[in-house]
């Protein structure tokens, strides 16, 4: 048991200065490596936060730079989407103005198709009035020949006539010409009579 226990003539001094620096209230050698040691334990805790707080200000700077470029990326994004909304409110605008356009076509080949029933129509009319213009003009023609026919039996009978009378003329002048020979008065008499 002497081999473990050995006395150490300084542990006593030890003890006793300790003893008396609790009852002074000074500190002792230990209590200075206690603090000493715990102020390096507080400054390696320090260092600790310290990185922490700068991994802390880098990760909410890179969150504040990924925050900013994620609100400017939906700025950029609400500006597409409103012109893209300017564009869409002009195209539903154009898109109006064709239908209203396409509404006046519409009733304008009503009304030409209106129109090409009424045309024809009068075509048709017109074929009608042309036929019966023919039509007339035939019985005109033929009116025309039966009042040319009658003329012309008229003119053949007056012909007649007129041959008959010319056959008269020369027979009454063959009874002249023989009266004449035999006698010249009797021609003066008859001139006379004539």
């Amino acid at each position: 048991m002497s081999k473990d226990k050995m006395y150490d003539p300084y542990e006593g001094f030890k003890q006793i200065s300790e003893m008396w620096a609790g009852i002074m209230n000074i500190p002792t050698k230990k209590d200075v490596a206690n603090v000493a040691n715990l102020s390096i334990q507080a400054g390696g805790k320090i260092d600790i936060l310290e990185e922490q707080i700068w991994k802390l200000q880098n990760s909410l700077g890179a969150l504040n730079k990924e925050n900013l470029e994620l609100f400017q990326e939906m700025v950029q994004m609400v500006k597409q989407i409103q012109g893209e909304f300017q564009r869409t409110v002009h195209e539903v605008t154009e898109m109006k103005r064709v239908k209203d356009d396409f509404q006046e076509l519409r009733k304008d080949l009503v009304d030409i198709k209106i129109i090409q029933v009424n045309l024809r129509n009068v075509r048709e009319e017109l074929e009608e009035i042309k036929d019966s213009q023919k039509k007339i003009i035939k019985m005109n023609n033929l009116d025309e020949q039966k009042t040319i026919h009658s003329d012309l039996q008229e003119v053949k009978l007056e012909l007649n006539q007129l041959a008959e009378i010319k056959n008269e003329i020369t027979s009454i002048k063959e009874l002249v010409v023989k009266d004449s020979q035999k006698g010249k008065t009797k021609e003066k008499d008859l001139v006379s009579t004539v």
